[in-house]
């Protein structure tokens, strides 16, 4: 590593030390959390919507998140390591075949829907839970 990528490594672990950001890609529905400021009072805004594209270039890497806002869509860039982004959280999972969804900006409705991620394991494991019955007695004959 040199000593730019060596810097960049230590920003990123400082920018993340207290916040909880999920591992999440293109397909997936997050929540984000951001700080508004309001003159001089802070608070918390919720962006909720299907992450469209995801760019990732170390410090620069961003996040593209799409939502539906009364009829009307909404996109919204988010830089990954910014100081503004309070977390970021893993709401769904989908599945796609591509890396960048910008073919959703034409979809609206039923069409824009994505399928949702089946975990392989967590599906498995309620079934190995499972207690076998034990097999009814048949009746004796008198």
């Amino acid at each position: 590593m040199n000593t730019m990528q060596k810097f960049e490594q230590a920003e990123i672990v400082r920018l993340t030390a207290n916040k909880k950001i999920d591992e999440f890609e293109p397909g997936d529905t997050v929540r984000v959390n951001v700080k508004i400021v309001d003159g001089e009072s802070e608070r918390i805004q919720a962006f909720e919507g299907v992450c469209i594209a995801r760019k990732n270039r170390a410090l620069n890497s961003s996040f593209t998140v799409r939502k539906i806002s009364h009829g009307e869509g909404v996109e919204r860039v988010f830089p990954l390591y910014s100081p503004r982004i309070e977390s970021v959280e893993l709401v769904r999972s989908g599945t796609v075949r591509r890396a960048k969804l910008y073919y959703m900006r034409d979809l609206s409705g039923k069409a824009a829907r994505i399928k949702e991620k089946i975990d392989v394991l967590a599906a498995a494991e309620p079934e190995t839970a499972t207690v076998k019955a034990e097999p009814k007695k048949k009746k004796a004959k008198a």
